[in-house]
C-alpha cells in the first residue's frame, strides 16, 4: 500500500531544496559583499601619511571620501542582504520543518503496512499449522 500524501512529500521536498537554495545564494551575497567591505576598510586604515603637494593631498581625500561614501552603501547593502539571509534561513527552517512532518507520517504509515503484513503472514502461517495439526490427529484416529 503506497503512502497517499507521498505526492505532497515530494513537494515539500522540492520547496525545502528551493529555500535551501535561496538560503546559499543568500549567504553568498552577503559574504562577497563583507569581503568588499573589508578591503574598503583596508584600503582606508593604510596610506602615505607624506604627501609630496597640495595636489596630492586634495586627491587623496577626495579617494578617501569616496571610499567611505561606497563604504556607507556597501553597509547599507550588508544590512539588506543580513535581513533577507535571516528570511531565507526562516524560509527554509520553515520548509524543513513541514517536510519533517510529513515524513514522519510516512515513517508511522511504512510502520503500519509493515506489521499489517506481518499480522497476515503471521496469520496465514497460524491457518497452515492449525490444519495441519487437526490432519496429524485425523491420521492419528
Amino acid at each position: 500500500m503506497a503512502f497517499s500524501l507521498a505526492g505532497l512529500l515530494r513537494l515539500r521536498h522540492l520547496e525545502e531544496d528551493e529555500a535551501g537554495q535561496t538560503l546559499a545564494r543568500a549567504n553568498s551575497r552577503l559574504e562577497e559583499n563583507s569581503a568588499r567591505e573589508a578591503q574598503i576598510r583596508r584600503k582606508l586604515g593604510g596610506g602615505d601619511d607624506e604627501a609630496a603637494s597640495v595636489e596630492v593631498l586634495r586627491a587623496v581625500a577626495a579617494a578617501r571620501a569616496s571610499s567611505r561614501s561606497m563604504l556607507a552603501e556597501l553597509e547599507a547593502v550588508a544590512r539588506v542582504q543580513r535581513q533577507e539571509a535571516d528570511e531565507a534561513r526562516a524560509a527554509f527552517a520553515a520548509a524543513r520543518t513541514r517536510s519533517k512532518g510529513l515524513e514522519r507520517l510516512e515513517e508511522k504509515h511504512n510502520l503500519a503496512v509493515a506489521v499489517g503484513e506481518l499480522r497476515t503472514e503471521q496469520n496465514a502461517l497460524d491457518e497452515i499449522a492449525s490444519g495441519a495439526r487437526a490432519r496429524s490427529r485425523e491420521g492419528a484416529s
